[in-house]
Formats: structure tokens, C-alpha cells, sequence
């Protein structure tokens, strides 16, 4: 359930806080894009939201990205400031991106481990998020204040990128 602040406290301690949100497109057609290995959607929505919140990637505890193809989650990566542009894989390799590493990365298995719900994938990440900081992801819980979730449409032609943090 989505409201006020002040009404969340009157039901509960353990809720989350969007702190920054926003939206972006891009170009649907890959190949009309400066650098077909930048998602210009997913820069422009990220940097919207750490404005919005204050946050930078380096605050970042936990992320749910779009994976509904590997490169996406590779890209999203770097367009997020997570990881130098072409570097992103070196971050998996090492494993900064499991639940136990620097930043965890789809602690939910990701959308695929979904069935990735068309219509239902941001909601699934949003939920993913909400529980890493309120604590209650049972097996897949990391140590998390901050957590990130980016939803793409298309291959990058319109995201949403969202940080919560948990209520202080």
C-alpha cells in the first residue's frame, strides 16, 4: 500500500520511504542510439532519482534490476553508476553482486526466476525492495538501508527507477 508517511506510522514501524523516483525514455531502436551499450533511459531515470533522494550509487545496499535479458542487468549496472561503462561483468565474476557481496543484485532470483510477469515485474521489485528493508525476506535478506529497483520497458525505451529507504 502506497501512502503519506504520517499514515503509515498509525499502522506500523515497519514501513519503507520512496525517497526519489523517476522516469525516462529512449530510443526504442538500438541501432539509432549513439552507443548501443548505453541505456540513455536508465542514466536519465537514475540520475533523476539520486537527485531526488539525495542517495548516490555508493549508498546503495541492495538493488532489483531488470533482467529480463542478461546484458540488462549488465547495463542497468553501469548505467546506474555501479560499475565503469563495460565493466559490469567484472563486478558479477568477483562477486560483488551476490547476497553476501558489496552491493546484492536481485536477491530475488530476478524477473526470470519469475516467469518475469509482464505488467507485475515492477511490482515484483518494488515487493522485493520493501521486504530487504523492513527484514522480512526470510532466506534471501541482506543487510540493507537503501535498496534500488529499475524497471524497463522495451530494451530501455521507457524505465522507472525507484530508491526507498526504510523508515528511520
Amino acid at each position: 500500500m502506497l501512502c503519506p508517511e504520517s499514515v503509515a506510522k498509525e499502522y506500523t514501524d515497519d514501513y519503507v520511504v520512496i525517497s526519489g523516483i523517476d522516469g525516462a525514455t529512449d530510443t526504442h531502436v538500438v541501432h539509432e542510439r549513439a552507443d548501443p551499450t548505453v541505456m540513455g533511459g536508465v542514466v536519465e531515470s537514475g540520475n533523476g532519482a539520486y537527485d531526488m533522494s539525495g542517495y548516490g550509487p555508493a549508498d546503495i545496499d541492495v538493488a532489483e534490476l531488470h533482467d529480463m535479458f542478461t546484458i540488462l542487468e549488465f547495463l542497468q549496472m553501469e548505467g546506474l553508476g555501479f560499475a565503469e561503462q563495460g565493466e559490469a561483468w567484472t563486478l558479477v565474476e568477483e562477486g560483488h553482486t551476490e547476497r553476501d557481496g558489496e552491493l546484492p543484485i536481485n536477491t530475488s532470483g530476478g524477473l526470470k526466476s519469475k516467469g518475469h510477469p509482464l505488467g507485475a515485474s515492477g511490482v515484483a521489485q518494488g515487493v522485493e525492495i520493501y521486504e530487504q528493508l523492513v527484514g522480512e525476506a526470510g532466506p534471501r535478506q541482506v543487510d540493507a538501508d537503501v535498496g534500488l529497483c529499475c524497471n524497463v520497458g522495451g530494451f530501455g525505451n521507457c524505465v522507472i527507477t525507484t530508491i526507498m529507504e526504510a523508515a528511520q
